[in-house]
């Protein structure tokens, strides 16, 4: 297998590893406002919020990049 055909599988990977970090995330997110963290949580879904914003991009070009020519 060339090199240049592991690069789509890298970047699901990479994508699949951000995801699984964004919903951790989220759920620390939810137990430090339960805690009375409201203005970190509020902070840290803001940061998620660029994640979700370029994940409909991510999942274009990973289909793009793996679609064979």
């Amino acid at each position: 297998m060339p090199n240049s055909d592991l690069l789509p599988s890298l970047l699901y990977k990479l994508n699949e590893n951000q995801l699984a970090l964004e919903a951790a995330i989220m759920e620390l997110s939810n137990w430090v406002e339960q805690r009375d963290g409201t203005y970190v949580a509020d902070n840290i879904r803001g940061a998620l919020d660029t994640i979700d914003k370029n994940e409909e991009f991510i999942k274009l070009t990973l289909a793009v990049l793996m679609t064979p020519e």
